[in-house]
Parts: C-alpha cells; sequence; structure tokens
C-alpha cells in the first residue's frame, strides 16, 4: 500500500489541501487574509486558501519526523530576508502562524503534544494522510491509463489515414 512516502510532496500536499477544505473541519482563524506570513514579507499570502496548503505541508512534515516543534516548522517555512544593499539571510517564519495551525490540526484531531512540548501525528491522523496518499496513487494510475488509450487510438487513426 503506497503511504506518503511514495508519492510527491506537491501532489501530497494539494490533494490534502483540497480535503480539509471540502472536509470543513478545520478550523480557520478570521485574520487569515490579513496577515503575513514572516516579518521579511511585504505582502500577505495571494492564495485565498494558502491556511489549508500550509497545514497540509506542516502534517506532512510532521507525518515524515516523528517529534517536530514550532521552532522547526518556522525555519522550514521561513525564507530570505532582502537586507537592501546588505547580503540577504535566511529568515524564520511566523512562529505564531505555525502555532495556529498546528492548534487546528490538534483540533481535529490529526496531531497531538509530546511530553517535550512538539507535536507528533495521531494514529487517525496517519491513517487519513495515508488514506489520501493511496487515493493520488490510484489517481495517477488512472491518468496514465487513459493517456495511453488515448495514445493508442491516436496512433491507429494515423496508421488508417496512411
Amino acid at each position: 500500500m503506497p503511504g506518503v512516502r511514495d508519492i510527491s510532496a506537491e501532489a501530497f500536499i494539494t490533494a490534502y489541501a483540497s480535503h480539509l477544505k471540502r472536509s470543513g473541519k478545520l478550523e480557520v482563524p478570521t485574520w487569515v487574509d490579513l496577515v503575513k506570513t514572516g516579518f521579511y514579507k511585504e505582502l500577505a499570502p495571494y492564495d485565498p486558501d494558502w491556511y489549508y496548503v500550509r497545514a497540509a505541508a506542516v502534517a506532512r512534515h510532521i507525518y515524515l519526523r516523528k517529534d517536530v516543534g514550532i521552532g522547526a516548522l518556522a525555519k522550514l517555512h521561513g525564507g530570505r530576508n532582502r537586507r537592501g544593499n546588505r547580503p540577504s539571510h535566511h529568515a524564520d517564519g511566523s512562529t505564531n502562524v505555525q502555532r495556529k495551525i498546528c492548534q487546528s490540526l490538534e483540533k481535529i484531531g490529526v496531531l497531538e503534544q509530546t511530553d517535550n512540548g512538539g507535536r507528533r501525528i495521531t494514529q487517525d491522523g496517519q491513517r487519513d494522510l495515508d488514506r489520501i496518499a493511496t487515493a493520488v496513487v490510484e489517481a495517477a494510475k488512472e491518468d496514465e491509463s487513459e493517456e495511453e488509450e488515448e495514445d493508442e487510438e491516436e496512433e491507429g487513426e494515423e496508421e488508417d489515414e496512411e
């Protein structure tokens, strides 16, 4: 059975983000359309669904590494701090955003807190993520088989024209 490790991060994150949005269980704060995701950013994200995408990325990251804290997530989702004519340096993302995402995922039962203050994936969360990963793999296989059938039909048409 394919798992989260077996598929690309992009494919999994988009599928899980759409699942979170469709389910409607994830509690989204009212400030998501106003907030910057780091002090080094100039503007808020353009994507109105960025909260779901970030929640999916956080869930995947914690699934792959058993025990993760807020600081590690902030470092992961940081970026380049452009400092004018001085050299650029890495800057961490907003820890408040990471904390609120983890709290939202805890409320729906995907994450749980550990003794040392970090977060880990629950069994229900692991089952959900594996189910989404399996669905993504099956959808990719169906797309491949449809493309092969279309290619065979096109080849047959070209031979008939000759």
